[in-house]
């Protein structure tokens, strides 16, 4: 018989380990980025200054993955002070201590780095990453991410022809170190310096408003071709007005969520939040066109030169873009923007990361277990000092990471204690956290009692947004809650005298920041963390890293700093390893059955 034959046996047995080899990679892939954040100087404005670069680039360069591989990025920190990043919409599923926050981590030392290791579990869509200390964002450091679908998952539109990042942000000259002091003594950030596309300044679309020799961004297209524009507002606090002369904007996901396709001539971006748009190239290419973002919420004639603009260029275009920006809407139309916000819904009959469709998740019918109305209020002294609050309470950051003495057992660091709502009591500094109950199923109100519209954003979930208006939340208020299709996002606005309501399902084991996105806001104690603990051992959510970085009660646990890692720009993915290898067993198969 052939196959007692010494021979073949030999042969069949290395055919077996070739597939068990293949078997054995058939996990979901690695990628790997080396990444050094450092000063460098750009004139975004004309003015040559310091920012944030991350590889040398500013903005820093796109992390571009696919649902449920393995994200690996060593980080050296060449600034002169500490310096975390942390992935905005990221849901670190079982993994908080890659969140990249004071709550989860301490922060990594000047001349220090430290590798995150996350796995991007169940995500599709739209997110940035940014510095989460000291106001550092105001200078840089932030960059896109996109996730990718799996191609098991259809995706509810046909392939763009191409897919563009667009990073818009509100601009000061001043360092993030100058306006972290005016922020402490009670000084406003003020008028916006300029509005920046992917760290560049306006096209000069008026002479007496932009000055000669600014570097702008163009965006080269081809007539009839249809593009996936990224839009994120990673700015500082103000909400931005973005719009394509003679273009509408074809909304088609919002943070991880694929929405009802609808027309828009302008979106209003708040604070913290990314949309996606198809955008397609049906104008007669005249000339080129403004991509506009301006201030919403302004009325002073002064913000005019804080308007950010960008060039949509044709391949056939016939000459410059001239004459006045698309309006933009109404500033004393006060239901608009809110209006437009609700007009976002969740598309129930596409799949997103996994086949199911997005609405299979009936979360109308869930019985809520825990109800939260979160009120804020601008700044006030408190012990002589400027903060702002939620409920009464300014966080206090403690010097060793929430997680890490939860991780420990090491007392009076935090209380779990947050109120459920506004208690009647003088305001105070404290480290107050949400008790978050596992499987839970959270009510959260923002009551915004500021004169500004404020972000909120939650790390670890996408949450639904159920409802908001103006005026003051009352239980009846539930009557008009959107309980069937309601955007499942990260960050949700709420506008001045007005609340927003999200409902939350608390599925992620971990330590989760819960903040406003105005970097004024948080920086002067506008956030709380949401403790979320398995009461059951989990074998699959992710343990204390072995490279964690020990800082506060636990200093004296921190060795010296671990060998830097240099990938090299080694093959990011293990999946090419594994086609070779399968493509061998199958030659070999066959000339052995031939």
């Amino acid at each position: 018989m052939l196959l007692r034959s010494p021979h073949n046996c030999c042969f069949l047995c290395f055919i077996l380990v070739l597939y068990l080899v293949a078997v054995g990679l058939a996990g979901d892939p690695y990628v790997f980025y080396d990444w050094t954040v450092s000063y460098i100087t750009a004139s975004p404005l004309g003015v040559k200054q310091q920012v944030i670069g991350v590889e040398g680039l500013f903005p820093g360069p796109i992390l571009n993955v696919t649902t449920n591989w393995n994200v690996v990025v060593n980080v050296k920190n060449d600034l002169n002070e500490p310096f975390l990043l942390t992935w905005n919409g990221i849901q670190h599923r079982k993994n908080s201590w890659q969140d990249g926050v004071t709550g989860t981590n301490c922060p990594i030392p000047a001349g220090w780095n430290w590798t995150y290791q996350f796995q991007v579990k169940d995500q599709i869509g739209s997110f940035f990453y940014f510095p989460s200390l000291d106001f550092q964002r105001a200078t840089g450091g932030y960059g896109g991410i996109i996730v990718n679908n799996r191609d098991v998952i259809p995706v509810p539109f046909g392939m763009p022809d191409g897919d563009i990042t667009l990073l818009i942000s509100d601009w000061y000259i001043k360092s993030h170190k100058e306006l972290r002091k005016d922020i402490e003594s009670g000084t406003s950030l003020g008028t916006p310096d300029g509005v920046l596309f992917n760290g560049l300044g306006p096209y000069r679309f008026d002479e007496n408003l932009v000055p000669d020799g600014i570097t702008y961004q163009i965006i080269n297209v081809d007539p009839g071709k249809t593009y996936r524009l990224r839009v994120h507002n990673v700015g500082i606090s103000t909400s931005l007005n973005f719009r394509i002369q003679n273009h509408n904007l074809v909304l088609v996901e919002t943070e991880g969520s694929y929405t009802v396709q609808q027309n828009y001539s302008n979106m209003d971006i708040h604070v913290g939040q990314s949309y996606s748009f198809l955008v397609t190239m049906d104008q007669n290419a005249s000339s080129d066109y403004y991509i506009v973002a301006s201030p919403r919420f302004v009325n002073s004639s002064a913000w005019s030169k804080a308007t950010g603009v960008a060039i949509l260029h044709y391949s056939n275009s016939l000459g410059p873009a001239s004459g006045p920006l698309p309006d933009p809407p109404n500033e004393y139309e006060t239901s608009f923007s809110m209006n437009q916000a609700r007009s976002i819904r969740t598309n129930v009959t596409a799949g997103a990361a996994r086949p199911n469709p997005q609405g299979s998740f009936k979360y109308g019918e869930i019985t809520v277990t825990d109800v939260y109305l979160i009120l804020n209020r601008p700044p006030e002294l408190i012990n002589g000092r400027w903060r702002t609050t939620l409920n009464g309470i300014s966080y206090l950051s403690p010097t060793t990471p929430l997680k890490l003495a939860q991780q420990f057992n090491i007392p009076g660091v935090f209380k779990l204690d947050f109120p459920n709502r506004l208690m009647n009591r003088p305001a105070k500094v404290d480290t107050s956290v949400i008790n978050g109950t596992f499987k839970g199923f959270m009510e959260i109100i923002f009551q915004n009692n500021d004169t500004t519209v404020q972000s909120y954003h939650l790390d670890g979930y996408a949450f639904f947004v159920v409802g908001m208006d103006y005026g003051v939340w009352t239980e009846n208020s539930r009557g008009i809650y959107n309980k069937w299709d309601g955007v499942a996002r990260c960050t949700t606005q709420v506008f001045p005298g007005a609340w927003t309501a999200i409902l939350v399902s608390l599925d992620n084991a971990g330590m989760w920041n819960l903040r406003a996105q105005n970097l004024d806001s948080w920086f002067l104690g506008q956030e709380v963390y949401v403790s979320v603990v398995n009461p059951e051992i989990d074998e699959t959510e992710v343990q204390l890293p072995d490279n964690t970085i020990y800082c506060g009660a636990l200093s004296s646990l921190q060795k010296d700093q671990a060998q830097r890692v240099n990938f090299s720009g080694a093959s990011p993915s293990s999946k090419t390893i594994k086609s070779v290898l399968i493509a061998i067993l199958i030659a070999l198969l066959g000339s052995f059955i031939s």
